[in-house]
C-alpha cells in the first residue's frame, strides 16, 4: 500500500512510497515496512529509528517529533491516535476472522487453549492470542495482548493462512490501551476478578470497570459470564442488549475428584475431565459454553472435551513426581494451586515455593503469604522477576502476612531454591512452585536472563 493512500485524510504527504506492513516494535519490524515510532512512558520510538532502519524500515510515521535519517520520515501529531484508522487500512482482512475474547483475572490461558482444542478436533481451523504468544508465529508479546499494530497484522495473517477463529486472550491493560480498538468479538467470555493490576489500576472498581469496555459499546455480540463470580450481575448489566449465556459449576450434575482430574456428569453425559483443579471445571464450562453457542452440540463436543490439555506451566507435572509448575502469581490463583492439590492428593503433604514480582502490585504481597501459610505444610519463599526491587524487600512484605509461629525458608536464588525444594521433598509430599509457569525469562535488575521453572525442576531430578 502507497503510505500516502493509508494516510489519507490523517496526514497530507508528497512522499510516495510502498510498505509491506506497520510495526511499533523494531523486534517484530520486517523489511519493507513503515516504522511507528510513538511516545512512550520513557522514551520515544524515534530513539529507536536507527535499528528499525537496520531491519528494513522504508519510511518512519513519527509521533510530534522531527526526524532526519536514512528514510523518509513523517511527522504526525497525535499518532496514537490513529492507530486503529492505520490498522484497519492496512490489514484489511483482519476483521474478517471470527473473534472470541476472553478476559478477567485467571484462566484466560486455559479457556483459549481449551477452546482452540475443541475447535481443532472438530476440524475448525484455529488461532490462539495471548500469555503463550501468536500461535504458528514467532513474533514475540511483550504483553498478554499484544500491541494494536501486531493484533491486525496477526489476524490478516490468520484470515489468508485460512484460519477461520481466533481466540484472544483480552487484559485491562489492552482494554484501556485501545489495542484492540476497532474490532467487533462474536463472543466476549468473563472468567473471574480478583486482585491483580492494582499498580496501574489503583482500585478494584478501575480494574472491574477496564475489564467491562469487552462487554459494553460495540466491542461484543454475545456475552459469555461466569455465574459463581460475585461481578456476573455487573458485566451482564453492561450487554443487557446482547445474547447472554452463563455457566456455573453447579451446572454439572455431579464431579467425582481424582487424583487424575474429575468423573463428570453433565445432563445426560458421564465423561472424565482430566484436569487438576475445580477452576479447571469452570475454564471446561466456559469452553463448552463457547463452542455451544457457536452451534456446536454436546454430542460434538463432549467427546472432545474429555481429552483436553492444561497449557504448558498450568498445574503442570514434572515427570511422575509429585511435583507441579503453576502460573499462580495472585491470591486467588495461589489459593487455587494449593488447594486443588490439597483436594486431589489429600493424603499428601504440601510444600510451596513461590515469590512476588518486582515493581508490581505490593498489596498482594501480603495475602499470598497470609494463604501460603494457611494452606501449606512448608514454605520456601524465593525470587520472582524482582525487577528494579531489593529482592530481600519483597520478601519482607510476603511474610508480613505468614502467621505467627509459620518459619518459611527463604532462598533468594530460584534455581538453588528449586533445586533444594525437589532434593529435599519426602515421598510423602507434594511441592508447587509457583509465579512464572511457562515463562523462560527471570527479570533482575536491568537484565533479563534465561529461567524456566520447568527445565530447572527437571534437570533437579536428573
Amino acid at each position: 500500500m502507497d503510505i500516502q493512500k493509508l494516510l489519507l485524510g490523517i496526514q497530507d504527504t508528497e512522499i510516495s512510497i510502498n510498505i509491506s506492513g506497520l510495526a511499533l516494535n523494531t523486534d517484530n519490524l520486517a523489511e519493507g515496512e513503515a516504522f511507528v515510532a510513538l511516545q512512550g512512558e520513557n522514551s520515544h520510538g524515534c530513539d529507536y529509528a536507527e535499528l528499525a532502519i537496520d531491519k528494513g524500515c522504508v519510511v518512519i510515521l513519527s509521533e510530534g517529533r522531527d526526524l532526519e535519517c536514512a528514510v523518509p520520515c513523517i511527522q504526525i501529531d497525535n499518532l496514537n491516535k490513529h492507530l486503529s484508522t492505520l490498522a484497519q487500512r492496512f490489514y484489511q482482512q483482519a476483521q474478517l476472522v471470527k473473534l472470541i475474547g476472553i478476559t478477567g483475572t485467571n484462566g484466560k490461558t486455559s479457556v483459549s487453549l481449551f477452546i482452540s482444542q475443541l475447535l481443532e478436533a472438530l476440524k475448525v481451523k484455529t488461532g490462539v492470542i495471548g500469555t503463550l504468544g501468536i500461535s504458528g508465529s514467532d513474533e514475540k508479546t511483550a504483553n498478554t495482548t499484544p500491541d494494536i499494530l501486531t493484533m491486525y497484522k496477526a489476524l490478516d495473517r490468520y484470515r489468508q493462512e485460512g484460519i477461520e477463529v481466533a481466540v484472544v486472550e483480552v487484559s485491562s491493560h489492552a482494554l484501556i490501551q485501545n489495542r484492540v480498538a476497532g474490532l467487533t468479538f462474536d463472543q466476549a467470555i468473563f472468567t473471574n476478578l480478583t486482585q491483580d493490576h492494582l499498580d496501574y489500576h489503583n482500585t478494584m472498581e478501575n480494574y472491574r470497570e477496564a475489564k467491562g469496555k469487552l462487554f459494553s459499546d460495540d466491542k461484543s455480540k454475545c456475552v459469555i459470564v461466569n455465574q459463581d463470580d460475585e461481578n456476573h450481575t455487573y458485566f451482564l448489566g453492561l450487554a443487557a442488549n446482547k445474547k447472554q449465556i452463563t455457566f456455573s459449576i453447579g451446572d454439572f450434575s455431579y464431579c467425582h475428584i481424582n487424583s487424575q482430574g474429575f468423573l463428570c456428569q453433565l445432563g445426560q453425559f458421564i465423561f472424565e475431565l482430566p484436569l487438576l483443579g475445580r477452576f479447571n471445571l469452570s475454564n471446561a464450562l466456559a469452553a463448552l459454553s463457547c463452542l455451544r453457542a457457536l452451534g456446536y452440540s454436546d454430542d460434538d463436543i463432549l467427546p472432545q472435551l474429555s481429552r483436553v490439555t492444561p497449557p504448558p506451566g498450568r498445574m503442570q507435572k514434572i515427570a511422575n513426581h509429585n511435583i507441579w509448575i503453576d502460573y499462580a502469581h495472585t491470591p486467588d490463583a495461589l489459593k487455587n494451586a494449593m488447594k486443588t492439590l490439597r483436594e486431589h492428593y489429600p493424603e499428601s503433604k504440601l510444600r510451596v515455593l513461590f515469590g512476588c514480582g518486582g515493581n508490581r502490585d505490593v498489596g498482594k504481597r501480603a495475602k499470598m503469604g497470609k494463604i501460603a501459610s494457611e494452606l501449606a505444610d512448608s514454605i520456601i519463599l524465593t525470587n520472582d522477576n524482582p525487577r528494579n526491587e531489593e529482592a530481600q524487600n519483597i520478601i519482607d512484605d510476603i511474610q508480613v502476612g505468614i502467621k505467627e509461629g509459620f518459619e518459611a525458608e527463604v532462598i533468594l536464588d530460584r534455581e538453588l531454591a528449586i533445586q533444594t525444594a525437589i532434593t529435599t521433598l519426602s515421598e510423602d509430599e507434594c511441592l508447587l512452585i509457583a509465579g512464572k509457569g511457562h515463562e523462560t525469562m527471570q527479570t533482575i535488575g536491568t537484565q533479563v536472563l534465561p529461567f524456566s521453572d520447568i527445565q530447572v525442576a527437571e534437570n533437579a531430578l536428573i
